[in-house]
Parts: structure tokens; C-alpha cells; sequence
């Protein structure tokens, strides 16, 4: 059955409450943070999620979206602009909005092998394993696991991905068990074993414990 937002929250509810009858962090993380209102961009392109991602890495909330914005800006009209868009603007139009050379080349290739069917549209990502999606998508320059982490949690909400790379999540796992120091990713990976196959919404909850401790 296709995943729409329709039956994605009761799908999300119902595993929820398996999790935290399961697990006992959890259910305090549930108790601490209460109901996770998560919503999936399951309308959004794997292209324009990519593209959104690069702008995220390394940076705040608010000044990734400030650059986004500016380069929104370029394409009036349109809500976002296409492959060939981004593919036909100089790349120096698309820095002097706050990107980094790097970051110009990563959503340049983002919108080739978008073109080039490497990256899927989301009609044809969504039959796709999660270890399809991450070979596939890190073909394009900039495009780590990480980047394809976020895309796999939320545009296609699935329940169990764990980024042990992210700061956040680290930092979460910190701050709740009141340990000195972050877990290395390593430790993270082998520490989130237990949270199997509901790994993504542990992740939500270390990502909202981070938040809040802020």
C-alpha cells in the first residue's frame, strides 16, 4: 500500500506505542518530550530534498534557510526550481547566496544525475531499500550517508534509520543519560541495536532531548 500522511500517522502512533511499552528510555523520552507529531515530505522530490539537505550541512536551522531562500529567490514563480534550473545557472550566482564552493558543486550534481535517472523520482524511491537509496544517491558529489539519512527519515518517514553521525542524535543520547561526553558514532551504532526496527524514532526523541536542553 502507497504511504500517504493519511495512514503514515496512525502507522507512526501504533509503532510508537510498541516502542515505548518495549523500551523503558523511551517511554521516559515519551513521558519527558510527549507524542512525537512527526510529518514526512512525502510530496517532495528526492531532488529537491538533496538539495535542501546541502544547504543544512554544517549550519543552523536558520541561516540554511536564509541561503535557500536567497537562491529560491533566483527562480521567481516557481516553488522550486528544476534540474535543468540549476543546472543552466552560473554557478557564481548560485555562491554569491551564501554557498560554499563545495556546496555549488554538490547541488549542481544533484540536479545531474537527477537528470541522468542516478537519482530516482519519488514515485520510484519509495519501492527502493534503504541500502538502495544510500548506493544510489551518494553516487552525487557532497552526497554522504548522513545527507541520505535525513532524506529516509523525513521525506519517506521510515521508522528505522539511525544516523550515527549526527550531532544532534549524539548529543541527545548525552544529555539524557547524563554521560561526559558524546558516544562516537561507533558506539552509537552498537548503543542503538536495541531500538531495532523503530531506530529513526529513538532518533526523533534524541533529536528533541538536544533541543530542549538547549
Amino acid at each position: 500500500m502507497k504511504t500517504t500522511m493519511k495512514n503514515y500517522k496512525s502507522h507512526f502512533k501504533k509503532h510508537l506505542n510498541i516502542l515505548t511499552k518495549k523500551d523503558k528510555d523511551i517511554k521516559r523520552l515519551h513521558q519527558i518530550h510527549g507524542p512525537m507529531d512527526f510529518t514526512p515530505e512525502f510530496e517532495r522530490e528526492p531532488f529537491e530534498s538533496l538539495v535542501r539537505a546541502i544547504a543544512h550541512q554544517q549550519l543552523h536551522g536558520k541561516a540554511a534557510e536564509t541561503i535557500m531562500n536567497r537562491m529560491l529567490s533566483l527562480f521567481p514563480g516557481k516553488k522550486f526550481p528544476t534540474p535543468d534550473d540549476l543546472i543552466n545557472t552560473p554557478a557564481e550566482k548560485i555562491r554569491e547566496c551564501g554557498y560554499s564552493t563545495r556546496k555549488v558543486l554538490s547541488i549542481k550534481d544533484i540536479a545531474v544525475k537527477t537528470k541522468e535517472g542516478i537519482i530516482p523520482d519519488k514515485k520510484t524511491i519509495e519501492k527502493m531499500s534503504n541500502g538502495e537509496i544510500i548506493e544510489r544517491l551518494t553516487q552525487a558529489y557532497g552526497v554522504g550517508v548522513w545527507t541520505v539519512q535525513m532524506l529516509l527519515i523525513f521525506q519517506l518517514g521510515r521508522l528505522d534509520v539511525w544516523p550515527v553521525l549526527d550531532f544532534g542524535v549524539r548529543n541527545g543520547y548525552m544529555l539524557f543519560f547524563k554521560k561526559r561526553k558524546m558516544p562516537t558514532p561507533k558506539q552509537l551504532e552498537k548503543l542503538g541495536e536495541k531500538w531495532k526496527p523503530y531506530q529513526s524514532i529513538a532518533a526523533l526523541y534524541f533529536w528533541a532531548h538536544a533541543n530542549k536542553e538547549k
